[in-house]
């Protein structure tokens, strides 16, 4: 067996049987966190609204903010959106999801994508450099925060690498890659990049009780 066939066959396999049972372990231990019940009287019947606004307000830069965290909020939202259009619209990558999904979807030109990834990478390592070399985020910053960053920068350059054929065979350049989107799955469901998952369901949680009790949030 080949560090190639190793990659995509039984360390796919287990990374993604990882990454489905620690994905779905979290989210039933959230929904089933005890919460005591509340026996206040609501200001409003329903909570969908107040969550529903606490998603899109908390999505935008806050004017009390803006001057403070303005750079943050800009680098956070171009390496996401730069990430997902990689990850969704290489054409190299979208028959993978149509093996595991059973459809797929039209692809974006490789150049548009490729820009994107360095685009994603560059801020990526601007941030982490921001984050070893500011004073703040030097105290508040934990091991955690510096893996899921690094996780989530070697998939867009062993992909870079790969797509460029630089260094090794092309078959190692991919199996490298692979492996280190398979490294991304392992970590993902045990560390911070969960709030892919948690973002939008705590904004809407938050806002609900909020509005429950007549203030927004």
């Amino acid at each position: 067996m080949t560090l190639l066939d190793f990659a995509r066959g039984p360390a796919m396999q287990w990374a993604l049987i990882i990454f489905t049972i620690g994905i779905f372990w979290r989210l039933v231990g959230t929904v089933l966190l005890y919460r005591r019940r509340d026996f206040s009287q609501p200001r409003r019947k329903s909570g969908l609204p107040d969550g529903a606004r606490a998603i899109v307000m908390r999505s935008v830069l806050p004017p009390e903010l803006e001057h403070n965290i303005v750079f943050q909020h800009v680098t956070g939202y171009l390496w996401h959106i730069g990430y997902f259009v990689t990850v969704l619209f290489l054409g190299t990558h979208i028959p993978f999801f149509k093996s595991l999904l059973g459809f797929g979807w039209p692809h974006l030109p490789n150049a548009i994508v490729m820009i994107a990834a360095a685009v994603s990478l560059a801020v990526l390592v601007m941030l982490l450099v921001r984050r070893m070399l500011h004073p703040v985020l030097q105290k508040i910053s934990t091991s955690d925060d510096y893996i899921s960053v690094i996780v989530t920068i070697l998939p867009l350059i062993t992909g870079l690498i790969s797509y460029a054929n630089i260094g090794f065979i092309k078959e190692t350049n991919l199996a490298l890659h692979i492996l280190s989107v398979e490294l991304l799955l392992l970590w993902f469901p045990f560390g911070k990049l969960m709030h892919l998952f948690m973002t939008f369901p705590s904004r809407y949680q938050v806002g609900a009780a909020f509005g429950r009790r007549g203030v927004k949030a």
